[in-house]
């Protein structure tokens, strides 16, 4: 039920890939869940774990940053959508949980923005700032990976060599795992 979620920040961009498979034990009740997100031309949401609550929260979040850019006419910069996303999961914690960790990446254009930017956080509502990031099943398998295979300032050709191999190394790990959908955020 966990899935798998592989992101990394660039140069300028954030790749994130999800594979889009919705299993429970050792059935698989279906093969093309999307857990990517787009929230706005510049920022992406992709979550891991409990499919109902995946669903659930993504729509949650995506229509509230929709709602809010309709209301004050501003785009929020992925830290604030991040930010957002922890209050929500800790509000949510102690009423009815989310049991899903996400990952958001996006792009915020200059003067004011920071470039590219990635951020996990996870269902007890912990944001942390990254360069790479995995949840789900994969986590266990490619953070080594990441760790060898990221550097700072890395085209996008590096960028995505460096994905190839971290979803080479689950399909290899993990049986259940055999397609993945992948999305960036770029200028």
């Amino acid at each position: 039920t966990r899935g798998s979620i592989i992101a990394l920040q660039g140069a300028d961009y954030v790749l994130i890939a999800a594979d889009v498979s919705c299993a429970r034990s050792i059935v698989v009740m279906k093969d093309d869940m999307d857990k990517i997100r787009q929230l706005d031309e510049g920022k992406l949401f992709a979550a891991a774990g409990v499919p109902g609550d995946v669903t659930k929260f993504s729509e949650h979040v995506q229509k509230d940053v929709r709602l809010y850019s309709l209301r004050s006419g501003i785009s929020m910069s992925t830290a604030a959508v991040a930010n957002y996303t922890r209050g929500e999961l800790a509000h949510f914690l102690r009423r009815s949980p989310f049991q899903c960790n996400v990952i958001i990446g996006g792009y915020d254009k200059a003067p004011n923005g920071d470039g590219p930017s990635l951020y996990s956080c996870d269902y007890l509502g912990t944001l942390t700032k990254l360069t790479f990031a995995a949840e789900g099943y994969a986590q266990y398998f490619v953070l080594s990976t990441l760790d060898r295979y990221w550097k700072k300032g890395m085209s996008l050709d590096e960028g995505l060599d460096a994905i190839r191999k971290c979803i080479a190394e689950v399909q290899k790990r993990l049986v259940l795992i055999s397609r993945a959908s992948l999305s960036r955020c770029c200028p």
